[in-house]
């Protein structure tokens, strides 16, 4: 982890930048699109976006391409990743896209309803359970009334028939959630898409939609390649975490990380990963959320 965020990666880290480029082109596709969630109608209307947590920009970046008529910002914590990102936008004469470098844990240096969407996705490893209560809120006084908020998050971290993978992935749950991540009751389980909706009701959200993806692991799949890399480099950036929380020894961590490498190459090998994204538009007569993060 680096020292200027919770995020359980390190910020810094050119092999997290190229894993997480990799993840986003994934977890699009298996959204079905850039906007999934949001009608064709909604679409139409979209002026400014904002991407919280943006990594390198791919979603942003693929947005601003496909819609040249939004203007779209992307805010992250990581140097690296917003330079690499504003470089891109850059080399591709996106002049719609810009990026910046904030922390998401505190109020975002943006005006009070200023986008007509603000989208987040893969939060689960960069906020802790504590920090979505005010986190959300933030984002509320962000939305311009009649805007939307769409969220997607892991069910878990990737079901399969190899052993060795499920026994690491459970060991990730446990890890992430003894480390203060994940709004599920314990640490059998990942899954904090279930809480959102209640949370956004709450705020006053209304036509709130849930839409299950999923993402194909197996060696068939064609996004094989992609997702073992994803698995590999994601792997081994956890182990620290493993042996910081307790959940196994550095011996046992770096066994089953190899074993689970190798059953994953195996003939046969089969699997799924489990996502959903939750969209939730603000009513037009919902007066402005003052954050309340600091």
């Amino acid at each position: 982890m680096s020292n200027n965020s919770n995020y359980v990666f390190d910020t810094e880290s050119a092999e997290e930048m190229a894993r997480l480029i990799e993840q986003d082109r994934l977890v699009t596709r298996a959204m079905g699109g850039l906007f999934a969630g949001i009608s064709a109608t909604e679409q139409e209307r979209l002026r400014t976006v904002l991407d919280i947590a943006c990594g390198p920009g791919g979603w942003v970046l693929d947005v601003a391409f496909a819609r040249p008529d939004l203007e779209v910002a992307g805010v992250d914590i990581s140097n690296i990743m917003i330079a690499y990102a504003s470089a891109r936008a850059r080399s591709q004469q996106l002049t719609n896209a810009s990026f910046e470098i904030m922390d998401i844990t505190k109020p975002l240096e943006f005006s009070d309803a200023t986008f007509d969407l603000v989208n987040a996705r893969y939060l689960f490893a960069a906020l802790q359970r504590e920090q979505w209560q005010p986190f959300l809120p933030e984002c509320t006084r962000l939305v311009r009334p009649g805007g939307w908020l769409r969220l997607t998050e892991p069910i878990n971290l990737g079901i399969s028939n190899s052993p060795a993978h499920r026994a690491y992935m459970r060991l990730f749950v446990k890890a992430l959630w003894r480390a203060g991540y994940g709004l599920a009751p314990d640490e059998e389980s990942l899954d904090s898409t279930f809480v959102l909706p209640r949370m956004l009701r709450e705020l006053g959200y209304e036509s709130i939609q849930y839409l299950p993806s999923v993402i194909d692991i197996s060696l068939t799949a064609p996004g094989w390649a992609e997702n073992y890399h994803n698995y590999r480099l994601g792997g081994a950036a956890a182990k620290p975490l493993f042996v910081k929380t307790g959940v196994a020894s550095q011996e046992e961590v770096d066994r089953l990380y190899d074993q689970m490498l190798i059953e994953m190459m195996q003939e046969g090998f089969c699997g799924f990963l489990h996502l959903a994204t939750i969209s939730a538009r603000k009513p037009e007569d919902m007066r402005v959320e003052l954050s309340s993060q600091g």
